[in-house]
């Protein structure tokens, strides 16, 4: 393995890391409006079960459109969601990026993600690998796809009342 990077590589790790840990910020605090502004209407936001790439026609926790990640938020916001009365409060790690494509204004990332849940007194620890597909603009990145691919997404899981 070639250990040398670029310095514009370099650059652009650092420029993707910083977008995705304030992504985390804004997640871990709720700033949910913030969260829709960073994605192009057109992106997917899924959690597939399971192995596989055809999210269209398998089973997911989510596969959503911008219409259905504005829904999701506003049953968080709004309180019509039973998994999030009371919300959960998050703590999120995100790290080994590692960037996998750039092909012109797009740039495809991999990291790791850790979630550590408190709710009802109780602790919870989640582990995800992550794929985001960005999309170079005047003011930084969007998001087109983000794909969270939970460690235990075919075992037993809890309703969870934010994103990840």
């Amino acid at each position: 393995m070639n250990m040398m990077v670029k310095t514009t590589d370099l650059a652009l790790l650092q420029k993707v890391s910083a977008f995705l840990w304030a992504e985390a910020a804004l997640l871990d605090g709720k700033d949910y409006d913030a969260w829709l502004a960073l994605w192009i209407p057109e992106g997917f936001y899924t959690l597939p079960i399971g192995e596989g790439d055809d999210f269209d026609n398998q089973l997911n926790l989510c596969h959503d459109n911008d219409r259905m990640r504005r829904d999701r938020i506003q049953r968080f916001q709004q309180g019509f969601s039973i998994s999030s009365a009371p919300p959960a409060r998050t703590v999120r790690t995100v790290s080994r990026f590692v960037i996998d494509a750039v092909e012109g204004d797009t740039v495809t990332v991999s990291s790791a993600e850790q979630v550590v849940e408190d709710k009802f007194g109780r602790q919870r620890i989640w582990a995800a690998n992550v794929r985001h597909v960005l999309v170079a603009s005047g003011e930084g990145f969007k998001i087109r796809n983000k794909v969270v691919r939970l460690l235990n997404s075919d075992g037993m899981l809890n309703s969870f009342s934010y994103l990840f």
